[in-house]
């Protein structure tokens, strides 16, 4: 079970899993998880401290964010399974990577460091037509999905 980020009108929905990579994100399985203000675990958490607890979430999900772009280029094409090869620092797994110059919005998402700079990574549309080369964008977030008042009784597929 992932924890997930308070929705409001507007904003993005994030689901992160319990374990996540980075040890400095804090995530929550349950408010009987959760450290309530006085530090006690164990305990079933007030809302105020859920709300306390997702809104350092949020925070630290702005603070991961890389300030410049990562590019790569697409090494290998097998069905909807990309090999991407980047000349500098790999992007971290579950990150949205865009094709450019492709003849639709490509999204990759990222799910394997393979090593010598490459990460495997899977194809949320067709990759007919798709070639060697092309050049690859890392996005700098996961795969998001708009949330709302606005998306209610709309049918939105895994790219937005």
């Amino acid at each position: 079970f992932g924890s997930r980020t308070p929705p409001s009108s507007g904003q993005l929905f994030d689901i992160v899993p319990p374990t996540s990579p980075n040890p400095s994100v804090p995530t929550m399985r349950s408010l009987t998880h959760c450290r309530t203000a006085a530090g006690r675990v164990g305990q079933k958490a007030s809302p105020v401290a859920a709300v306390a607890a997702s809104r350092v979430q949020q925070r630290a999900f702005a603070a991961e964010k890389a300030p410049a772009t990562i590019n790569g280029k697409v090494s290998q094409v097998i069905g909807a399974v990309v090999d991407v090869q980047f000349e500098s620092a790999l992007p971290p797994i579950l990150n949205a990577l865009e094709v450019q110059g492709f003849e639709h919005r490509l999204v990759l998402e990222v799910a394997q460091h393979l090593g010598e700079n490459m990460v495997r990574t899977i194809a949320m549309d067709g990759t007919d037509g798709l070639t060697r080369g092309q050049k690859v964008e890392d996005t700098g977030a996961p795969i998001k999905v708009p949330v709302g008042e606005e998306t209610l009784g709309r049918i939105i597929n895994i790219i937005g």
